[in-house]
């Protein structure tokens, strides 16, 4: 079933993104921009533990989560230590909720917004496990190019 499949690829990239962070020879350099980078590694990790909890955690999995979007981009110097918790505290999140859906709610018609086009949901799950992979890859590219 695609949920399984799914459950694998954001816990793949939920555990290359912890490995990310933790990879940083410098903890400050998480949140160092460089010319041309729009955004660091931490708050790309705190774009996408937010999106997560939100879209599969709270729209999915009905966890009471408020999303701060905001914050995702403006929050500077989180502790290293606090972005894996909230890594590890979405990975279960993701995979709890993923779980309970059964193959008639992927077919369900879904719309992030008012007026958007509609999309299933499993075409949605697979945009944001498209999202993650995205945002992993320039994080990638952020510490390499700040490490070397």
């Amino acid at each position: 079933m695609l949920t399984k499949t799914l459950i694998k690829i954001f816990k793949r990239d939920l555990d290359k993104l912890k490995v990310e962070i933790e990879s940083y020879n410098n903890e400050k350099n998480l949140w160092v921009l460089k010319d041309g980078i729009g955004n660091s590694a931490g708050n790309l990790c705190l774009h996408l533990v937010g999106n997560l909890n939100h879209f599969i955690g709270a729209e999915f999995g009905n966890t009471g989560y408020k999303r701060q979007r905001d914050l995702e981009f403006s929050l500077k110097d989180v502790p290293r230590i606090d972005l894996i918790k909230q890594i590890n505290n979405v990975k279960s999140i993701v995979e709890k909720t993923l779980l309970t859906l059964v193959p008639d709610d992927l077919k369900k018609e879904y719309s992030r917004r008012v007026f958007e086009d509609k999309m299933t949901i499993e075409f949605f799950l697979i945009h944001l496990a498209t999202h993650l992979a995205y945002h992993l890859g320039q994080i990638n590219y952020h510490r390499r190019l700040l490490d070397s």
